[in-house]
């Protein structure tokens, strides 16, 4: 199976009128702190649940236009203790993900963040929070996929058992249907 680039997709729906041909930039790149030290050293194990949360975020298409899924889930038990759903995938989606992890759990001493080095994650306030919270963050190099294996996999479970079966006409029936999806018996029972 050919894998396309994001470009090519939304070139390609844009075509066929599903989306705009444009993705946002949300977070300006002169006010982004410098990326922390690799911590997770591709280590994708946990001894205990709190010890490292590993974030992504995904692009999910309606035929209203497109919205961002971000998701936190904890590498020892795999499953997602926060996630939001936004429009845009600027820093709102990202704190509103950590808030509501931080809600979820404990935040014990020696927990480590560990995400990829994009905007939403090196953006001063999401570090602050992180670092108010007493959160360790850990970021990844360029290119460097394989920390984000967790996150990958929730998304990999969304996409093959939901997003790919369905055709959606507005980003709140696909909202209501995720939320379904993420917080049902299903997630909850699974491991990914």
């Amino acid at each position: 199976m050919r894998t396309l680039s994001i470009r090519l997709i939304v070139e390609n729906l844009a075509t066929r009128g599903d989306a705009s041909p444009t993705l946002p930039v949300s977070v300006a790149h002169h006010k982004l702190t410098p990326p922390a030290p690799y911590l997770l050293q591709q280590q994708f194990v946990a001894s205990a649940l709190n010890r490292v949360w590993v974030g992504d975020i995904m692009l999910v298409s309606t035929r209203a236009g497109w919205f961002y899924v971000a998701v936190l889930p904890d590498l020892c038990s795999r499953q997602v203790i926060g996630w939001a759903i936004r429009d845009k995938p600027d820093q709102h989606l990202t704190l509103e993900t950590l808030a509501i992890a931080v809600r979820q759990r404990r935040v014990q001493s020696g927990l480590i963040h560990h995400a990829d080095c994009g905007a939403q994650y090196t953006y001063g306030p999401y570090q602050q929070q992180l670092r108010a919270q007493g959160i360790t963050p850990s970021m990844s190099g360029k290119g460097n996929g394989y920390d984000h294996a967790v996150a990958e996999s929730v998304f990999s479970t969304l996409k093959n058992e939901l997003i790919h079966h369905q055709t959606y006409h507005s980003r709140d029936e696909a909202s209501r249907e995720i939320f379904v999806f993420i917080e049902g018996f299903r997630h909850r029972q699974r491991r990914h």
